[in-house]
C-alpha cells in the first residue's frame, strides 16, 4: 500500500494540519493545543489529578507533567495537595486560567467550524462517528 493511502498517515497528517491551525489561533493567548486540552478538563470540574487528566486526554502522565509545569509557570494552574490524602495532588485552574474559558471556547468553536465547513452536517456527523469508532478501537484491538 502506498504511504499516502495508509490510515495512519491520513490520520496523522490530518491531526497535524488541525493542530497547527489551532496553534496559530491560540497563540495570541499564549496557549498551546495541549494546554487548552488540560484547561478544558479543568473548566468542567473543580479539580483533576494529573492521572485523571492524562486518562481524559489519552496521554501519558509523564507528558502531562511537563505541560503542567509550563502552565504553572504561566500562572494558568496551581497544584495543591489533597488535605485528606496527602499523596494526591490536585490540579486547579487559577483565575487567569478560568478567565480564558470564554475566549478560548469561542476559538475552538470557530476552528471546528472552519475545519469542517467543506462537509455537510450529515458528513460531519458521519466523520465524527467514524473517528470515535477508530479511537475506541473495539473493532480491531480485540482481534489483536
Amino acid at each position: 500500500m502506498e504511504l499516502t493511502q495508509c490510515i495512519n498517515y491520513l490520520l496523522t497528517t490530518s491531526q497535524h494540519t488541525v493542530f497547527q491551525y489551532l496553534n496559530t489561533k491560540l497563540a495570541p493567548y499564549d496557549i498551546t493545543p495541549s494546554q487548552y486540552g488540560i484547561l478544558s478538563c479543568l473548566w468542567q470540574r473543580e479539580f483533576a489529578t494529573p492521572k485523571q487528566i492524562s486518562e481524559i486526554l489519552c496521554l501519558e502522565t509523564s507528558t502531562i507533567s511537563g505541560v503542567l509545569d509550563r502552565m504553572q509557570k504561566k500562572g494558568l494552574i496551581d497544584r495543591v495537595t489533597n488535605r485528606e490524602d496527602r499523596r494526591e495532588v490536585r490540579v486547579i485552574p487559577t483565575e487567569k486560567g478560568k478567565s480564558l474559558q470564554e475566549p478560548i471556547s469561542k476559538i475552538i468553536d470557530e476552528v471546528n467550524e472552519e475545519v469542517l465547513k467543506c462537509f455537510s452536517a450529515e458528513e460531519t456527523a458521519i466523520l465524527k462517528r467514524m473517528l470515535r469508532m477508530i479511537a475506541e478501537g473495539n473493532h480491531f484491538l480485540e482481534k489483536g
